[in-house]
């Protein structure tokens, strides 16, 4: 691979307000490269009014939106999910068809994605693909994460187990890139919201202590769901009974199956504690800035593991949804029962973080993806590509 002076059209797809965070440092560098066009389609929740119609807040960035797929997520149900990723198919489809991207570049492993990777193969578009190898035991994002990785042509994973997962999978090495979390670089990067501001902004009144909690379906645990969030919440109820002036901020779930009933519960828990607030989308700047500002991350999503040890904020991570996951000193990891919740806020509150160090890189993953692209010098020749035997190698 070697550098060209051509420039090479570069089409980022993003779904939700999780993907676009961790895309939006790589679209910057993509806008600024004099060796690229970036353009830009959106789908799935992003358009979706419920979910807060985060395309916004791209546009907000002034990035522009070149393409909008439409998946109508009506419900969280298994077979709107399933119609979802069809029309999802045929949209990106069409996009691309008009667009004529040399490349689509995509992250991680939600059905939109999935989709939109289906289509890229279909139509000889090369795939790009960010967090592949990654192994989430308690969600089947876990296969839609590795079928993409199957789909991709070059591949930008978070850590080095992660790469070695990839090149297991078939994919030559010189084809994947152990970057590191973009992640972290938007993390570092930012300039955070004072936390007056912040509060001013959300309409709120941090406490002296404060949890951030995010907690979306376990989609291979359906069956104990309801059980688990029953616990779930009752082990933040025993910590209200103790002291009703920790503040507990909510961001409500993405849109997997089971989503719509998660909210609703944090709906009910914030109607009855004066200390609780809950909010459908925070945006980037906010979330992050909250992050900064609290004592603990609460729940099962991926930024507890990613983003809050480089803040040197402890994470409490609820159930197996990121089992297999590589965790910093700050995370703790425990079981869906009240009691364990219970006794892991108590330790996390007390946690000393001023020594974690994050295995998902040191900030720079943004230079290390762009520098890859840029050594390309022939696109359509990333289709063609055979099946790596590692045993072949040994």
């Amino acid at each position: 691979m070697s550098g060209t002076a051509t420039r090479r059209r570069v089409l980022v797809v993003s779904g939700s307000r999780a993907d676009y965070g961790l895309l939006r440092p790589v679209m910057q560098a993509l806008k600024e490269h004099a060796a690229f066009d970036l353009l830009v389609l959106v789908t799935g929740m992003h358009l979706e009014k419920r979910f807060g119609g985060t395309s916004r807040a791209i546009e907000d960035d002034e990035f522009t939106i070149n393409a909008r797929v439409h998946t109508n997520l009506t419900d969280d149900s298994e077979v709107t999910i399933a119609s979802a990723t069809g029309r999802g198919i045929e949209g990106c489809a069409r996009a691309y068809q008009q667009l004529a991207p040399d490349i689509v570049l995509l992250l991680g492993d939600r059905f939109e994605i999935l989709a939109a990777a289906s289509a890229a193969l279909v139509c000889r578009i090369p795939v790009a693909h960010l967090c592949g190898g990654d192994v989430t035991a308690g969600a089947w994002d876990e296969g839609i994460r590795h079928a993409i990785t199957k789909m991709s042509h070059l591949h930008f994973p978070t850590h080095d187990a992660a790469a070695q997962r990839i090149v297991a999978m078939g994919e030559a090495p010189e084809r994947v890139f152990a970057v590191g979390s973009t992640g972290i670089d938007a993390l570092l990067a930012a300039e955070p919201m004072p936390r007056a501001e912040l509060e001013q902004d959300l309409g709120i009144s941090l406490r002296a202590r404060n949890l951030l909690i995010t907690y979306h379906p376990e989609t291979l645990a359906m069956d104990s769901a309801k059980d688990d969030l029953d616990e779930f919440l009752a082990a933040l109820d025993s910590i209200n009974a103790r002291d009703d002036d920790i503040g507990m901020l909510f961001t409500f779930p993405n849109a997997d199956s089971g989503g719509s009933t998660i909210r609703r519960r944090i709906e009910e828990f914030v109607a009855r504690n004066s200390n609780a607030g809950a909010w459908t989308s925070l945006g980037q700047t906010r979330y992050l800035s909250l992050m900064r500002e609290v004592d603990v991350v609460v729940g099962n999503s991926s930024s507890g593991l990613y983003e809050a040890p480089s803040l040197r904020t402890a994470t409490v991570n609820v159930g197996g949804r990121q089992d297999g996951r590589p965790r910093a000193s700050s995370v703790i990891s425990v079981s869906a029962t009240r009691d364990a919740i219970a006794r892991a806020l108590d330790k996390a509150l007390a946690l000393d973080c001023s020594a974690a160090i994050s295995p998902y890189g040191d900030g720079h993953a943004t230079g290390r993806i762009i520098a890859a692209l840029a050594a390309v010098d022939d696109f359509p020749g990333l289709l063609r590509k055979g099946f790596h035997d590692t045993a072949a190698h040994a």
